[in-house]
């Protein structure tokens, strides 16, 4: 069950021991069924520390810090000091421990978080189905019946929220692994503008594109969590529905959708209008151009092959085989070839920019489908990568932009997860966090 958002959770825990009570809570049923393969590795010591001193602020009377207190989760490739970062890894498993938390993770305690674990997330975080051959595969919950992926890369922390285990988890997104997941497993996460949130500590995929963001139960409690990675909170507008003006692109991100996706994104565009936003279909014929210009390889390959070269060539064998042949794709590309998609990007962001002027944001789904089963997909090469094709390409779109974006469950009640996927342009966080609160409004109102 999903714990309730901050501000209301946090007008619950006036009693004495009562953080220490959540925390110890959160930790007793990361042992559940539910939660196999969510957790590579528990950090009670700290959580339980962080939870009594919320406590003890709180029965002296002292303010308490954003996060105090309240279980917080991590992807298992920001440093922990003392720790050996494994990134969803094998290969890893020997290295160096860190030598200092990443600063995200400092953030995040420097502002009270009881961080319960480290989450499970595909390998090296190159992947959009969250499936993870060495370490196991978290389940999404949102199906009793069939296990089907949680997404990734940010599988276990998408799971750790939406199984009420955490009120908020850290992940990262370079192609959509904060969106993808938190849409699969119904909750809301917000992919900021990359230079927004510091990346030290964190082990990379793409230099380029990686972002560090969280996930969590609404849209408010994101904000609150964007404020603390980024040392500073947002000046967020309100924003009435109506005169609101959203781009609908009618290249690449409306293609091939799932009859359930059609529908729940179909319904929400009707409540949208009917509310008073003007919703504007938009070719935006640019979105068409991403794969030539993303070529040969593609950034996220051209930068993981740099990273893992050595290791690819020495010990392949090691490596999740689907993820070795994404990263080899990059292994072709030649530094001019890298600087020249650099510089073809950065005039393809400044005409799309132009383009999205005058909106208020771009609409669309989140993903083309919902969660497929993990045993088609593990049994498949050809459908695993089908699949991960699917999931990563409207969220890459944003990526590739340097935009920022927000997805918000949009699925009616009963039904497997459907994500909305509110974007922008690059430092436009702020106005785009105004409509995505009152988008939520609207579809809290089913």
């Amino acid at each position: 069950m999903l714990l309730p958002p901050i501000r209301e959770l946090r007008a619950r825990l006036t009693t004495p021991g009562a953080h220490v009570a959540l925390v110890e809570r959160a930790l007793a049923e990361t042992a559940l069924p539910a939660a196999a393969h969510v957790y590579p590795t528990l950090l009670p010591e700290g959580a339980l520390a962080a939870a009594r001193a919320a406590d003890a602020a709180l029965a002296a009377g002292r303010p308490l810090p954003a996060l105090a207190g309240l279980p917080v989760t991590v992807k298992d490739l920001y440093d922990i000091a003392g720790r050996t970062t494994l990134a969803g890894s094998v290969l890893r498993q020997g290295a160096a421990p860190a030598t200092q938390d990443a600063e995200a993770v400092l953030r995040l305690k420097q502002a009270g978080a009881a961080i319960t674990g480290l989450t499970a997330m595909s390998e090296f975080a190159f992947s959009g189905v969250g499936i993870n051959p060495h370490h196991g595969t978290p389940r999404n919950p949102c199906d009793a019946a069939v296990a089907r992926i949680p997404g990734g890369s940010s599988a276990g922390a998408a799971v750790s929220v939406a199984l009420g285990q955490a009120v908020a988890a850290l992940g990262s997104d370079t192609g959509g692994s904060i969106r993808i997941p938190a849409a699969l497993c119904g909750l809301v996460g917000f992919k900021n503008t990359q230079a927004r949130t510091p990346a030290a500590g964190a082990f990379p995929l793409s230099f380029t594109l990686d972002t560090v963001c969280a996930m969590a139960r609404c849209v408010d409690d994101c904000l609150t969590v964007d404020a603390v990675l980024a040392g500073a909170p947002l000046v967020v507008p309100q924003r009435p529905l109506a005169g609101l003006r959203l781009a609908l692109p009618q290249t690449l991100l409306l293609d091939a959708l799932e009859p359930a996706v059609a529908t729940a994104f179909e319904r929400t565009l009707q409540r949208l209008s009917a509310a008073g936003a003007a919703i504007v279909t938009l070719p935006l014929n640019e979105l068409a151009e991403i794969t030539q210009i993303n070529a040969p390889g593609g950034l996220s390959a051209i930068e993981a092959w740099a990273t893992h070269r050595e290791a690819m060539r020495t010990r392949r064998g090691a490596f999740d085989p689907r993820v070795a042949l994404r990263i080899e794709a990059g292994a072709r590309a030649t530094p001019a070839e890298h600087l020249a998609i650099l510089m073809r990007r950065r005039d393809w962001i400044a005409r799309v920019t132009q383009r999205l002027a005058g909106f208020d944001a771009l609409v669309c789904p989140t993903v083309p489908i919902t969660a497929p089963p993990i045993a088609e997909l593990v049994a498949s090469d050809e459908a695993f990568f089908q699949a991960n094709g699917l999931l990563l390409r409207n969220t890459f779109a944003i990526n590739f932009l340097d935009g920022c974006a927000f997805t918000l469950p949009c699925h009616a009640p009963g039904d497997l997860p459907v994500g909305l996927m509110l974007a922008a342009p690059g430092g436009h966080d702020a106005a785009l966090a105004g409509v995505a609160l009152a988008v939520e409004t609207l579809l809290h109102g089913d």
